[in-house]
């Protein structure tokens, strides 16, 4: 009976080697980290499970993570077209057909007055009027008033001014475009939108494209998309303003027995945790846990509370069952922040199949062993 004698040391050094060793596993198990955050007691954790009946109080809480953020500021607010600023340059025509006018040389019947630079305090020096207030004026307005003017000294002058505008009419549009660059407003109804537009549009290597707004000491943040869903956020830009096209950097964390590990991009504006599974390969089927998918959130210490305007802890273990309907549904409206880990755990019949292979191997093996023997 020498093969019966190997299989069964084949079997027990099998047994020995099951119960001595640890097995290999790529994640680890829901229970095991959510069993380890309940014992820690130096740090503080909260854990929620993501249900129609949580979704009603997480959704108040306060947003965490990195990325641009800001206010947008609403559609209009432009100038009115052709108004002067300081830095605009004037070109002034005066006409007068008097055979004797103080405004133009001898046989002549017109006297031209270029780039006259409009000064800090909004004012030009035009000759024998002095100097005179021109900004916050249309050009229209601008012309008609020094034509009254000068009418007064020779009654027949006619005058035709026209305006370039300098770099506070004009608009710096930084970067994130085909052509960057100063863009003159020739009018009062350039928006962001066709500004963009006039800068050969957003770069194309920009997944999800961000739009900054820098007005005076002010500074304001939008998508791309959400400019595009809602014209009314398609504000006019006003001179002196700085816009610039930029990539969307906030990101989440795929970690565990997802189909991908990996740091991921934000592709829109809100990303909900069911999305954000979907983008990462969802659950590995032979390895993820679908009952046992967590969301691991930081807060700021200001944003603990009770539980229901805020968490009551700064770390947030948010648990999502993806074998319920409630689950699923409640999965579709929690919201991913910047910064969020996904974890996907590992299935506990991981480590049961892994075992069961072990075991099977082990006695093919024997098998083998006991063919050679008896041979």
């Amino acid at each position: 009976m020498p093969g019966i004698g190997r299989r069964h040391l084949l079997a027990i050094g099998a047994g020995a080697l099951l119960s001595g060793c640890s097995l290999p596993r790529g994640a680890a198990n829901g229970k095991a980290i959510l069993s380890s955050a309940a014992k820690d007691e130096a740090s503080d954790y909260a854990v929620y499970a993501v249900s129609r009946e949580f979704m009603s109080r997480v959704s108040d809480w306060p947003m965490t993570g990195s990325g641009p953020r800001g206010s947008w500021v609403s559609g209009g607010g432009g100038r009115s077209a052709g108004t002067i600023r300081a830095g605009d340059k004037l070109d002034l025509v005066v006409w007068d057909n008097a055979e004797t006018s103080l405004l133009t040389a001898p046989g002549a019947r017109q006297v031209p007055l270029t780039q006259i630079s409009v000064a800090s305090d909004g004012k030009i020096f035009v000759p024998y009027l002095d100097r005179v207030q021109v900004a916050g004026k249309t050009a229209e307005a601008a012309r008609t008033e020094i034509q009254e003017r000068l009418i007064t000294i020779a009654p027949s002058a006619q005058v035709q001014l026209s305006m370039s505008p300098g770099r506070s009419n004009s608009v710096d549009l930084v970067g994130g475009v085909g052509k960057p660059g100063i863009y003159p407003l020739s009018d009062g109804s350039l928006s962001v939108l066709s500004l963009i537009a006039l800068g050969g549009g957003a770069s194309a290597s920009l997944s999800h494209a961000l739009v900054r707004l820098t007005r005076g000491s002010s500074t304001y943040v939008t998508s791309l998309e959400r400019l595009y869903e809602d014209p009314d956020l398609d504000t006019v830009v006003q001179g002196g303003d700085q816009v610039i096209v930029l990539e969307d950097s906030r990101k989440f964390l795929a970690l565990g027995a997802a189909g991908r590990e990996q740091i991921v991009k934000f592709p829109s504006d809100r990303l909900t945790a069911l999305e954000a599974i979907a983008s990462i390969g969802g659950v590995n089927d032979t390895r993820g846990d679908p009952k046992a998918i967590l969301i691991l959130r930081e807060y700021p210490a200001r944003a603990v509370s009770d539980g229901i305007r805020g968490p009551e802890a700064q770390r947030a273990i948010f648990v999502i069952d993806m074998t319920t309907a409630d689950g699923l549904f409640s999965a579709a409206r929690f919201r991913v922040n910047p910064d969020d880990v996904i974890y996907v755990s590992e299935s506990p019949l991981t480590a049961f199949n892994t075992i069961s292979g072990l075991i099977g191997s082990v006695f093919g093996l024997a098998r083998q062993v006991d063919s050679v023997a008896s041979n």
